[in-house]
């Protein structure tokens, strides 16, 4: 069985065929699957669906991307919505430099970063991190700010060096579609050298299709994919990968 630990089925991509969706991932044996919120809108989303669909859990937060949609309502409309048990994690959270290059917007994604993760703090929940093109600020804050907090790097596309100061944390490193694209750098070198007991997997469906389906819509039941390629690289079976990512996330997420 597969956990899928980061997707967004809320997402208008799946409007048309949610439910059939959900069927090909059962059927592909994925028994749990955790959607993230990336606005308030879209957070109060994946919360309404993981109390609808018994195999659906939640995780709200703020992207940062989506830093405007953030001011002093924010953190208590998202405490609220991590009332429901349903609700595991705070995010997704974090830094986004690709898209953003002015340094005062992206002093403002640190801040409210800093808060969700306090947040998180106040909650007693786990924390899942968007860091694109980010690592050192990324690392910087979860040494300085993150002390007492638990989580994992979404889409892990660091070095190997920087994974090694993120596990030292205890912090998990998720890893999805991009593990099996011909130009995945360094991640192989990553996911080889990582413990058993730090890594999750995902699709980040809609997005990041995993080869043989690259360049189409993701979906949940595709994490196999990603599996077959971590016990490829690993030297493990894929039945061996799916129990401890599996184990992972129900000791992460409390699942």
């Amino acid at each position: 069985m597969f956990i899928d630990t980061h997707c967004h089925l809320e997402d208008e991509n799946f409007s048309s065929d949610r439910l059939e969706v959900l069927a090909r991932a059962k059927a592909a044996g994925v028994e749990a699957i955790i959607n993230f919120g990336s606005t308030l809108e879209s957070s109060i989303a994946v919360a309404d669906l993981a109390k609808n669909f018994s195999e659906l859990y939640a995780g709200v937060g703020i992207h940062p991307e989506e830093i405007d949609d953030f001011d002093e309502k924010t953190g208590a409309k998202l405490a609220e919505l991590a009332a429901d048990k349903k609700v595991v994690a705070i995010g997704e959270i974090g830094l986004d430099y690709h898209w953003e290059k002015d340094s005062a917007r992206r002093l403002i994604q640190q801040k409210i970063f800093i808060e969700q993760l306090d947040l998180a703090r106040q909650l007693n929940l786990p924390v899942c991190i968007h860091d694109r093109e980010a690592h050192g600020d990324t690392l910087k804050i979860l040494q300085t700010e993150g002390k007492n907090l638990r989580g994992v790097l979404h889409c892990y596309s660091g070095s190997l060096e920087t994974a090694r100061e993120i596990w030292k944390l205890g912090w998990f490193i998720g890893v999805d579609g991009p593990l099996t694209f011909k130009n995945s750098a360094k991640l192989p070198e990553v996911v080889k050298a990582a413990p058993r007991d730090m890594i999750l997997i995902e699709t980040d469906a809609p997005y990041l299709a995993p080869v043989p389906f690259r360049g189409k819509r993701n979906e949940p039941a595709f994490v196999v994919e990603v599996v077959k390629k971590l016990a490829e690289i690993r030297g493990e079976t894929l039945e061996e990968v799916a129990a401890y990512t599996a184990a992972n996330a129900k000791n992460l997420y409390t699942l």
